[in-house]
């Protein structure tokens, strides 16, 4: 996008994790209590921030091998470690979640405008829904699509050509809205506008880089950018 020209939209896909909700925090002490449960040193935060984005058992597994790249291995995490936490993270999701400014703004503004809303994030219904309900957001979406909610996730396009699917609109007036390299993969792929904030997670990485339509500084931000058609 350049100048003022405002981007055509039907819908918003919005990321959750990064983009809605700072969940660093909740996330963290989940993976520290599995670390000191199976012996293993607690993990920094700001290394943990960085192996967030691609779902429980990959963040598992980086935990385990203090390396991004230990995503790539297609064995999953030992049972054990994987079972651990998602019990520590049932107790401490939404503990410390905080909403980014401009979200709840952002929001309303796109609702006021008659577009249609989802949120679309890698995390598994279990903690997604219970997190939306105990932060407020949750009734701002129409449709929730989750890690678990199909076979494949982000960077995958699936889930983002199943909400287009759902509310009958072409991709290319459905914008996502996101953090990191898997958001702007998986709208390339879905033929989706993206939009990225530079306040989350993106594995560590500058989202400047990214070949996003857009830097957005909040949801808020991303609003006044579009136009419903």
């Amino acid at each position: 996008m350049t100048g003022a020209a405002k981007l055509k939209v039907k819908a918003v896909m919005i990321d959750l994790d990064g983009t809605l909700l700072d969940t660093a925090l909740d996330i963290a002490a989940a993976a520290n209590a599995m670390l000191s449960e199976i012996g293993r040193p607690a993990c920094d935060i700001d290394q943990i921030r960085t192996y967030i984005g691609r779902g429980i058992p990959n963040l598992v597994k980086r935990c385990l091998a203090r390396r991004l790249d230990a995503a790539d291995d297609p064995a999953p995490p030992p049972a054990a470690a994987l079972a651990s936490f998602w019990l520590h993270y049932a107790a401490t999701n939404g503990r410390y979640a905080a909403t980014y400014p401009g979200v709840l703004d952002g929001l309303r503004s796109l609702q006021d405008q008659g577009l249609r809303l989802a949120c679309i994030t890698n995390k598994a219904t279990d903690f997604t829904l219970p997190l939306l309900e105990s932060s407020r957001l949750a009734h701002w979406f129409e449709l929730v699509v989750c890690g678990d909610t199909l076979t494949k996730s982000k960077p995958d396009p699936m889930q983002l050509t199943h909400v287009c699917r759902e509310f009958s609109v072409a991709s290319s007036l459905a914008l996502l809205i996101g953090d990191s390299l898997n958001d702007v993969q998986a709208a390339r792929a879905a033929g989706c506008p993206v939009f990225c904030v530079p306040y989350g997670y993106n594995e560590g990485q500058d989202v400047r880089n990214l070949d996003c339509d857009a830097i957005v500084a909040s949801i808020d931000d991303a609003a006044s950018r579009v136009v419903a058609v």
